[in-house]
């Protein structure tokens, strides 16, 4: 626990040293306190916080404010620390920011469980596995690939697509803006030695592009490159909104 740095904002001088002392004594060592919410948000400038105990009524900026505040420039977990204790006053503080919820009088062991508990719950959520975002390749205003799903939208409707013909298109929006012969094409997509005959890749490239292509007789994604091969017209691999 010594690890953890803590803040408590409280206007009651007394009460943040019960805290302290407590907190403390179970082992936190690295605790700072403010006694307005300027002066909370000011330490949030420089410092960095594990974990934060704030009282909504404080004599500058309520902390309700303070909190919606600070929730501008970090995620830290907040604790609201109020001798308010209705319903609706839970709920104001949850929904701007808050994590959890502690009203006065309070046992000092149940603001140490609280604020472990949270402090797991945030320890977790930084150790688990991050969800990589799928490769999406934007062929152009209309068409998205989907590359770990196998999807292709066209006006954001799914267009069926056959295995073969999925994996030569997304060759090609790996390599864009190259020209591959057809023989290359056959090699690194059908993986077998080309035998010289043109139809198979030719006919996928015709079946894609009746599937992308607002005009399949015009390409202008997967275009012909007279006596070279084929390639396909990409600005950017990648392209985010």
């Amino acid at each position: 626990m010594m690890n953890y740095s803590l803040l408590l904002v409280d206007d009651e001088r007394g009460l943040l040293d019960v805290l302290e002392l407590a907190l403390r004594k179970d082992g936190f060592q690295n605790i700072h306190t403010a006694t307005t919410g300027i002066e909370a948000l000011n330490k949030i400038k420089t410092q960095t916080f594990d974990l934060i105990i704030l009282d909504i009524m404080l004599p500058d900026i309520d902390g309700l404010e303070v909190c919606r505040q600070m929730r501008t420039q970090i995620n830290t977990p907040i604790i609201f620390l109020t001798a308010k204790g209705t319903d609706m006053d839970k709920i104001l503080g949850l929904t701007i920011g808050g994590d959890d919820y502690i009203t006065k009088p309070f046992n000092s062991l149940e603001v140490i469980a609280r604020v472990k508990a949270n402090l797991r719950r945030q320890q977790f959520i930084a150790n688990a596995p991050k969800m990589v975002e799928e490769k999406r390749f934007y062929l152009n205003n209309n068409v998205q690939v989907f590359e770990e799903s196998g999807e292709i939208y066209v006006d954001e409707t799914l267009i069926e697509c056959p295995a073969k013909e999925f994996e030569l298109l997304i060759f090609l929006c790996n390599h864009p803006n190259r020209i591959f012969s057809v023989r290359q094409l056959y090699q690194k997509v059908w993986g077998d030695f080309y035998l010289g005959d043109e139809k198979t890749v030719t006919i996928h490239i015709s079946r894609l592009r009746k599937r992308i292509e607002a005009d399949p007789k015009k390409p202008s994604i997967l275009v012909n490159v007279r006596g070279l091969g084929y390639k396909l017209i990409l600005k950017d691999k990648e392209q985010k909104n």
